[in-house]
């Protein structure tokens, strides 16, 4: 069984993509750097700790709720030392309207633990290490690894697999094929933009449920218009 889900990843990996995606993925990148000019992550954060620590609380939650909530936690836990050593209880109290607050409290406590612990204090850039803090998978990863450290990362969210999808970019549902995929298309220096201008589209234009088509710059390039 082991065996079987290698070779499955190994062929993901290898597979190359058809010359008409990889044109396509390239018109698709350079509009959407003329439509979002800078390339922002709308989680509000001082260094790699808030971001990381906002990254987690972001789970099946808006960034606008995150922002609401990451000021007080700061205020309190300004520092991975503090938030170390802090009672669950206020922890679980301060996060609560994000949802998941017990589960989510617990992983940041235990994200600090391991980042005092095993690290110095300071938050690893590399992507094994951060993987293996609590409540910190690949798509956290990358958001860290490209927005703080300026290092290459593609965070598929739930806005950069629908619209990747959408756009013919690949046809996997699961988040790390997705990353895979899109990996392949894109120059490493170009990962981490591509990503948050997509979610900035999924959020502005590509709606889940709506999305405005007639509104859309990428209509024209866009196999899911024709669908519709």
């Amino acid at each position: 069984m082991a065996a079987k889900k290698a070779a499955k990843k190994s062929a993901i990996k290898s597979a190359k993509p058809t010359q008409k995606i990889v044109d396509r993925s390239a018109e698709i990148l350079k509009r959407l750097k003329v439509l979002y000019p800078v390339a922002i992550c709308e989680l509000t954060h001082e260094n790699p700790f808030q971001l990381l620590a906002a990254t987690i609380l972001s789970a099946q939650c808006t960034d606008a709720r995150v922002n609401m909530v990451t000021p007080g936690l700061f205020a309190e836990f300004p520092t991975a030392e503090k938030l170390a050593v802090a009672d669950i209880a206020r922890v679980e109290e301060l996060v609560r309207s994000t949802g998941f607050y017990q589960s989510k409290a617990k992983n940041l406590i235990g994200m600090a633990s391991a980042v005092v612990n095993r690290f110095d204090g300071v938050v690893p850039h590399e992507m094994e290490d951060l993987v293996t803090l609590p409540g910190v998978g690949r798509k956290t990863a990358n958001v860290l690894r490209s927005v703080v450290f300026d290092l290459p990362g593609l965070a598929v969210d739930t806005h950069v697999g629908r619209l990747s999808r959408r756009l013919g970019l690949t046809k996997e549902e699961d988040p790390v094929k997705v990353e895979y995929e899109l990996n392949k298309l894109f120059p490493p220096e170009d990962w981490g933009g591509f990503s948050l201008r997509l979610i900035l589209h999924g959020r502005r234009v590509c709606d889940a449920k709506k999305p405005a088509c007639h509104l859309c710059e990428l209509h024209d390039i866009c196999p899911f218009v024709s669908k519709r």
